[in-house]
């Protein structure tokens, strides 16, 4: 893990004395550079949600058409997959890679800020760049709280503090994850709802999670929500332009089609049937 988190204490420690000693403003653009960084991957991700929600409607028909044939489903589920160009697992692999990355970015925090006197004598070992180790220690104070510290529900910036991390964490859910679409039977997709509620269990989680660690991960957590929030603002109207871009396409080769059908109706309906009588004549004449 160290090859992920020393680059990451001495990155945090470089903009920490870049920045004028500035510890939260450190963490702010520390937390940018982290999630620009982590971009394609929220990308892919969200990418992967949508895929997966516009062939719901036509995985549900065969679900219910195969539900008794498992083989037969596997198959037809893989073959809509393929025809459609999408992934399955698409969306797994972002959030797998992720974890690493977090417990480096949670580690950097706490070594940089030297939590404890074991990760202040550590810390000048950490730092890739020379010269780096004369600003330590750091200064670990901002708005009369210590940012080594969990929050002090004693503090009133801190609970300003802890009810930003929900509110942003609800928003962005809430923005990022598509609306439960009702089944064929009328009945709310129970999978999509389950994936709904998630937008009240994970800001109750990341509070509980900002009340175990330091005052320094919650503001990386508040300033990561808002970037994320920005994203996926980004995210979704590229993807409202691309289905836009698709309809109109769909609607070009429908009206083509079209016109190409018409020319071929109108002729049948001008051929006027052959009287009787002249077949007859036509008959006696050979």
């Amino acid at each position: 893990m160290d090859f992920i988190l020393n680059p990451f204490v001495t990155l945090l420690t470089w903009l920490y004395a870049t920045f004028g000693n500035n510890m939260v403003l450190a963490i702010f653009v520390f937390t940018v550079l982290v999630r620009l960084a982590m971009y394609p991957l929220m990308a892919r991700q969200l990418r992967s949600s949508i895929e997966m929600q516009q062939v719901q409607p036509k995985l549900k028909e065969i679900q219910e058409k195969y539900k008794n044939d498992r083989e037969k489903l596997a198959q037809e589920q893989m073959k809509l997959y393929r025809e459609h160009g999408i992934n399955p697992f698409g969306g797994c692999l972002p959030i797998l890679i992720q974890f690493p990355i977090w417990a480096a970015i949670l580690g950097a925090i706490q070594f940089a800020l030297a939590t404890t006197p074991t990760h202040l004598l550590d810390l000048s070992g950490r730092l890739l760049i020379p010269g780096l180790g004369t600003t330590i220690p750091l200064d670990n104070r901002f708005l009369g709280m210590n940012l080594t510290q969990p929050p002090n529900l004693q503090q009133i910036p801190a609970i300003a503090l802890l009810a930003l991390v929900a509110v942003t964490t609800w928003y962005q859910m809430k923005i990022s994850m598509p609306k439960p679409q009702p089944t064929a039977d009328g009945k709310p997709d129970q999978a999509a709802a389950m994936s709904q509620s998630m937008t009240t269990i994970l800001p109750v989680m990341y509070v509980f999670l900002s009340l175990s660690y330091t005052i320094g991960l919650s503001i990386y957590i508040l300033v990561s929500n808002l970037i994320s929030i920005v994203q996926t603002y980004i995210i979704n109207r590229q993807r409202k332009a691309l289905q836009e871009k698709m309809e109109l396409a769909s609607v070009a080769i429908d009206t083509k089609n079209k016109a190409k059908e018409l020319p071929v109706a109108v002729k049948e309906k001008d051929k006027k049937p052959v009287p009787q009588a002249s077949r007859r004549k036509a008959t006696k004449t050979k």
